[in-house]
Formats: C-alpha cells, structure tokens, sequence
C-alpha cells in the first residue's frame, strides 16, 4: 500500500505515522511507502526509514503529488480553531481551499483511496433559540457556532458526497479533544487543556483561562491514533450510508482533570495551575459540546480511555520513551 498522510509532521500525524510504520500493515495489506506532506520536514526518525518520502510547503502547492496515487490517505492538515477565529482567510484556505485540492487531485488520480477525515467535535454547538445539548451524541444535529467547526461539517459533507459517487471511500472521525499534547502552547482554544497538565508536570506555572466546572469530552493520542487506524481498517459497508461519526472519549471537568493530576504528581504540581478568565477562549468553549457519546465507534469496537489519571500517566510514560517530547517535560516531578 502507498499511503499519505496530511499534516503528518506535526505531533497527532507524527504519532500516526510512526504507528504505521510500526505494525508494517493497513487492513491486512503491506505498507510499502508512507507518504508525509506538511508545512515542515517530516521528524528525523521518520525520515530514517526507508519507507517514508517527506514533502514540505503549502499543501495548496502539492496537487501533482496528491494526484500520484494513493491506496489510503489520512487527512489531519488543517488550521485549528483560535486561528480560524482570529483570521478568517487563513482558515478558508487551510481548510476548506486544501481538502477541496486533495479531493479533486484523488479524483483526478483515477485510484479510489480510502480516506480517513480528522473532523471534530466543534461541528456541535448552541441553536439561536435553545442552549448546547447536554450530550452529544452522532444523531445530534450539528451546529457550528466557529469557523474551524463550520469548515469541519462542510468537509464532512463533501467527503461524503464524493465517496457517493464513488471517486473516493471515505470516513469522517470527529475528534474529541487530544490531550496531553508535548511541547508548546499553539493556536487551538483547546490548548488549555494539555496546557494545565503538560506545564505543572514540567515545573512551570499554568494559566487556566476557563472555570474549573467547565466539561468537555478528551481522549488521549495513543486512543485518537487507535481510533484513527480502527475507523480506517473499517469496511465502507460496516458504516452504512453515515459515514461521519464520534469518535470515543472520556467526559471530564477541568476540576476532575487537576483533580487527577493531583492524585498521579502530588499537590505541589496541582497548586502550579492558576485560574484567570480569558473572554475570547472562553466563549469560544462555551459553544463546545461538555459531553459526549459515541455509540456508533463503539460497535465497530473503538473504545475511550478509562480516566484521566490513566491519561496523564500514558503523558508521563510516553515523556520517557517517544520521540518528539522535550528533555524537560518532568522537571517538575
């Protein structure tokens, strides 16, 4: 198989791509060529194998190389939603601009590849005459109330009218919120919650610029990847006419969050996060789903992590032992 995958330099494609690589097979079928397209290099590990070909720059750039042919394509690329938020052109065209290029280039390959599409769960949010449903779940009407959400469902409807008419086989994932997240803070509203964990855990202070009470539905990388390749390996025929759905996630509060960082670190860890209201972060939040289900992922066999404690303990196993996250990341242990 020749598989591709979007924003696979970055940290969730990064992950991907080196899960790939070490199972050696999709869906029964050898992986012979892992193809990384980003704004930047792919990561010096994956560049070392073999069967890895890295292309950098603007995916609105790379429509030969989409068009090359592809057995299976994962598409992560995509702006997040603070910078969607803050720069509206920006999100147009690494949104919708690129995934439109990517589908009409596939199309153009004359090759049906099976697609998976790293949706999220911002394509919920609030009705203008009724709050945000206390649980979300894949028979809940969507209703974005932010660009990144809105340009999420407008991809998931047009993977799925191309997939009718058979020029790809796709599926959307909605991602629940990743966390913990290595490295910096980036544009994401959600950034806060790798933020409050990732900080502390490395001995610096944290800024939480929501309230403790505010809920919303997590999944750990290790979990988001599995999904990921589950969804993939999963027959178009198994999801029927539906082919967007939710994928697992644990539903949390910040409260219980820092409340588990404080039974995994100890106490002196937890007193590093400090609360001060950020009012552009938090109403973006505030349009978010706070629960979640995902009956669908499920009966494929999909399954959610089993509590954030576990969560923050695969952070500070995978701080010991993967590539990509910073000498420091436990200083404050």
């Amino acid at each position: 198989m020749r598989i591709l995958i979007t924003g696979g330099a970055g940290f969730l494609g990064g992950r991907l791509a080196r899960e790939i690589l070490k199972r050696g097979q999709l869906a029964g079928q050898s992986v012979k060529e892992l193809v990384i397209t980003d704004l930047f290099a792919a990561p010096a590990d994956l560049l070392a194998d073999a069967r890895v070909k890295s292309h950098a720059g603007p995916l609105l750039e790379q429509g030969d190389l989409l068009a090359s042919g592809f057995d299976g394509v994962f598409h992560l690329a995509s702006a997040v939603s603070g910078e969607c938020e803050l720069d509206f052109d920006l999100g147009l065209r690494s949104n919708l601009d690129s995934t439109r290029l990517l589908l009409d280039s596939l199309r153009r390959s004359g090759k049906v590849s099976r697609m998976v599409f790293a949706s999220s769960i911002a394509v919920f949010g609030p009705y203008a005459d009724q709050p945000m449903t206390p649980v979300v779940s894949d028979t809940t009407l969507p209703s974005p109330q932010t660009s990144y959400g809105t340009h999420k469902l407008m991809l998931e409807y047009l993977m799925a009218d191309h997939t009718r008419k058979g020029f790809i086989d796709g599926r959307s994932a909605r991602l629940m919120t990743v966390t913990v997240r290595p490295g910096k803070p980036n544009g994401a509203a959600s950034s806060f919650f790798s933020g409050i964990i990732r900080e502390p855990l490395a001995g610096a202070d944290s800024i939480c610029p929501v309230d403790a009470s505010v809920a919303h539905p997590v999944s750990s990388p290790a979990t988001t990847i599995a999904s990921l390749i589950a969804l993939f390996e999963t027959s178009q025929a198994s999801l029927g006419n539906r082919l967007a759905l939710n994928l697992p996630g644990l539903n949390v509060t910040v409260q219980q969050m820092l409340d588990a960082l404080e039974k995994v670190a100890g106490k002196a860890v937890r007193q590093r996060v400090h609360f001060e209201r950020d009012e552009r972060v938090a109403g973006i939040v505030n349009n978010w789903a706070r629960a979640a289900t995902s009956e669908r992922a499920l009966a494929l066999g999909l399954r959610a992590d089993t509590s954030f404690e576990s969560i923050i303990e695969q952070y500070i196993a995978d701080c010991r032992s993967q590539p990509g996250y910073p000498a420091h990341a436990l200083q404050g242990l």
